[in-house]
Order: C-alpha cells, then sequence, then structure tokens
C-alpha cells in the first residue's frame, strides 16, 4: 500500500508539473516572425506535422488542404470570414485588411496559440490559408479539423 502511494502521488505531482509547464509555455511563446503576404505567398509550413496550408505542395498530405474557392465581392468575402472566426470561441482577430486576415485561436485548457491567416487572391477567386500551431509537435489534426470547418461554415451562406 505504501509503494502504490508512492507511485500515485509521484505520478500525480509529474501530471501537474508537466501541466503547468505546458500552461506557462503556451501563455509565453511569442507569435513567429514572418507572417503575412510576400509575393502572393503566406509562410510555408514547418517540418512538423502541426500546420495545414493551402499554399503546400499538394503531394505533401500531412500540410495541403485545397483553397477556399469564392466568387463575388472579396471585400464580402472578406467580412464573411471575419464573422465566421469572431463565431468561434476563443478567437481574436489581430489583423484586418483588404485581402488578409490573421487570427490566434486559443485552446480551451491551457491556452496553447494557432496562428491562422488567410489571403484573398480576388484575381484567382482564392482565398488561401495557413494554420499552425506556435509550440509543440504535433497537434492531434487540430489545424486541419479547424479549417475544414471553416470552410464548411463559410459555405453555409
Amino acid at each position: 500500500m505504501f509503494l502504490f502511494k508512492i507511485v500515485f502521488f509521484g505520478a500525480l505531482g509529474l501530471v501537474l508539473l508537466v501541466s503547468l509547464g505546458g500552461w506557462v509555455l503556451a501563455r509565453t511563446a511569442a507569435p513567429p516572425s514572418g507572417l503575412g503576404v510576400r509575393d502572393g505567398k503566406l509562410a510555408p509550413c514547418p517540418d512538423s506535422p502541426n500546420c495545414v496550408s493551402s499554399q503546400a505542395d499538394s503531394s505533401d498530405s500531412a500540410h495541403y488542404l485545397p483553397p477556399i474557392a469564392f466568387s463575388g465581392d472579396p471585400a464580402r468575402v472578406r467580412e464573411r470570414l471575419r464573422q465566421v472566426l469572431e463565431s468561434r470561441p476563443r478567437v481574436t482577430v489581430l489583423r484586418d485588411e483588404s485581402d488578409y486576415l490573421y487570427a490566434e485561436f486559443r485552446s480551451r485548457w491551457f491556452g496553447f496559440v494557432d496562428d491562422v491567416e488567410f489571403w484573398i487572391d480576388p484575381e484567382a477567386g482564392l482565398m488561401h490559408f495557413r494554420s499552425a500551431s506556435r509550440v509543440g509537435y504535433s497537434d492531434l489534426g487540430v489545424n486541419r479539423s479547424r479549417m475544414e470547418r471553416i470552410r464548411d461554415l463559410l459555405k453555409q451562406d
């Protein structure tokens, strides 16, 4: 019984320590440099599987998702996108320009931040995006699911 208590409380302490470390890391990680649109491109995804982008190579099944096609006034498309983002929990829109939108998504439990960007290309009728975890290696598919959900919500208009 004594050994059980040592193992149990040791494991509990380890879980609490790791949780506290994750919370501190989530709260202190700075936004990555290089966000925004440069020469019609968003930043590339890192090698880690915690990022999806419509501008990744289409043969890269870990990172690629197709861009979101649209028709009509790009300003209305951007406004609809902003409405969709603001309807989601724990989202802060940080930049909203005529053809670019940048938002932070925070996870419910530890407040981990994902940086999400959209670039509206009116000539092509496409909305390109990049959604990436700020820290860590795997996101368990959260960024991919998020972008698929945003695509679905935009189609509902």
